[in-house]
């Protein structure tokens, strides 16, 4: 598959998401919302855990608390799009792709890559859903979930640098660039072994 210059320059991802997957997305719309309401809320909850376990680390608290209600409040604009359409929220359900991002964080190492492993999962996330809200927005044939997606997308590209600089506060710049490469470089076999699927974000 060739690799899009725009995915590659602006999010460094390895790989584009596969064409197919916007016109799975556009005839699941009911799982499609479904899934990207439970994606908003867990990246809620992400967010309050790192604040409770690093509440020691000011910038990160700061920087994150308006993250919290940001991603609460993007959960409610897509339970209401549901609404709207007379569609409902369905279970949710194992994300296949977060748990594989997981198992690559470090395991019994040191404070400093635990929080480093766990800043670039948050990242890692934020860029994939940028890139898939982009896919999204220009792809769909509904013109107002087109511009819908493209307001997410401009938020989530925020979020994906925001933790980077996290990151970047509190660890040696080359270490956290040099740890990224390796994230950019499983993402990118996760992304060749998942099945492409019109019925979840990731």
């Amino acid at each position: 598959m060739e690799l899009s210059q725009d995915t590659k320059n602006i999010l460094g991802l390895q790989l584009p998401t596969d064409p197919r997957w916007v016109d799975l997305a556009g005839k699941s719309l009911e799982e499609i919302l479904t899934d990207h309401a439970y994606c908003e809320q867990k990246a809620a909850t992400s967010c309050i855990s790192l604040v409770q376990r690093y509440s020691d680390k000011e910038k990160l608290v700061m920087e994150l608390s308006p993250i919290v209600t940001e991603e609460w409040g993007h959960f409610r604009q897509v339970l209401a799009e549901l609404h709207k359409r007379n569609l409902k929220l369905g279970r949710q359900r194992k994300d296949e792709y977060v748990n594989a991002l997981l198992n690559f964080q470090v395991k019994g190492g040191s404070e400093e890559d635990n929080l480093l492993d766990r800043l670039l999962t948050m990242a890692m996330i934020e860029a994939r859903s940028c890139e898939r809200f982009k896919r999204l927005s220009e792809g769909l044939n509904d013109d107002y979930l087109r511009n819908f997606y493209r307001r997410f997308m401009e938020s989530e590209a925020g979020h994906y640098t925001l933790f980077i600089e996290l990151a970047e506060t509190y660890i040696n710049k080359e270490k956290v660039r040099r740890r990224w490469r390796q994230w950019l470089e499983h993402e990118a076999d996760i992304m060749n072994q998942l099945e492409v699927r019109g019925d979840r974000i990731h």
